[in-house]
């Protein structure tokens, strides 16, 4: 809501917190995205430069091309060479239980190998079994998931993120009692990576996989009701899944996450150059600063109890 007197200069306004134990100059997160093949360095590269420069979060793609398969280390590796103040590696829960004989399964040590490829402070472990059900490749087991990660969370400090379908409140309960730290909702409002594997079966051909792509289209949890849903477990949340300004990083902020995660605008961004990259983040922060003003926020924790209005789908999710 405006607050036509906000009683607080620009120039005070403070956006940096605390997130996993580590300082942030602002709420943001880049989430991970890619790795794996040639260009994704330079992607890669560019994006922990700007992170480093603006003092914000940043996570990698799925390393397991990097760690089962040996394939373009260096595209993860290079964010290891930039001052990044919070780094997530990252690995997938459908590659810590057996798919089928002769399918490699992600150890511990081999989890840890991902942290240590680029120097991160936090495992992330993704929950993408709706993305499996739409490609043609896909794995469709996940019975004693939430054990292995258990099992990860009591070496490592482990993240839980969704790709795009959000996180329930029983299901984080139940990861919470694993040992995990934190979550990352990404619920339905970004990428729909149901549509984007959907248009990749259609290529191969994968009648049955496709249809199920565009069945699923717009399945999920949308993201503003899985943090509203997480917020009581009083564990750190990144709000990602429809993150394109700073106005919706500070929408995040408001109905309780810890900070924002932003995909899609910045990739964009990093595929073009540094300079972009680190334009780009700019902006974002920025943005966020001026709807601190416009609500009388000096500060990240005085926007958190900023008053605010729940309207549409979200409205109708929370409402009983």
């Amino acid at each position: 809501m405006h607050n036509a007197l906000p009683e607080v200069d620009f120039d005070e306004i403070d956006t940096s917190v605390e997130l996993f134990g580590h300082r942030l100059h602002a709420p943001i997160v880049i989430t991970g995205m890619t790795g794996g093949f040639p260009d994704a360095k330079k992607i890669n590269d560019n994006l922990a430069r700007a992170a480093a420069a603006v003092g914000v979060a940043m996570g990698v793609g799925s390393e397991r091309a990097a760690i089962l398969k040996g394939q373009f280390p260096e595209s993860y590796s290079t964010i290891a060479d930039h001052a990044v103040p919070l780094k997530f590696a990252n690995i997938g829960a459908p590659q810590i239980i057996p798919q089928g004989e002769g399918e490699p399964v992600i150890t511990v040590a081999e989890a840890k190998e991902a942290m240590e490829l680029i120097g991160a402070d936090l495992l992330a472990i993704h929950l993408n079994f709706l993305q499996e059900m739409v490609q043609p490749e896909g794995d469709r087991k996940s019975r004693g998931a939430i054990t292995e990660i258990g099992r990860l969370a009591h070496f490592l400090p482990v993240l839980v993120k969704e790709t795009g379908a959000g996180i329930s409140r029983s299901v984080a309960e139940r990861l919470r009692d694993q040992g995990v730290r934190g979550f990352d909702v990404s619920g339905t409002g970004g990428t729909s990576f149901a549509a984007v594997e959907h248009h990749r079966a259609v290529e191969k051909g994968a009648l049955r996989e496709a249809r199920v792509g565009r069945t699923f289209w717009d399945w999920g949890i949308p993201s503003p009701v899985s943090v509203r849903e997480l917020v009581p477990l009083g564990l750190p949340l990144i709000a990602s899944g429809g993150i394109r300004s700073g106005l919706d990083v500070a929408r995040a902020i408001v109905l309780g996450a810890s900070a924002a995660g932003i995909a899609g605008g910045i990739l964009r961004a990093a595929s073009t150059g540094y300079a972009e990259t680190k334009g780009e983040l700019d902006h974002l922060v920025h943005e966020l600063k001026v709807a601190m003003f416009l609500t009388g926020s000096r500060t990240v924790r005085e926007m958190q109890r900023a008053p605010y209005v729940l309207t549409g789908e979200t409205r109708q999710w929370l409402t009983p």
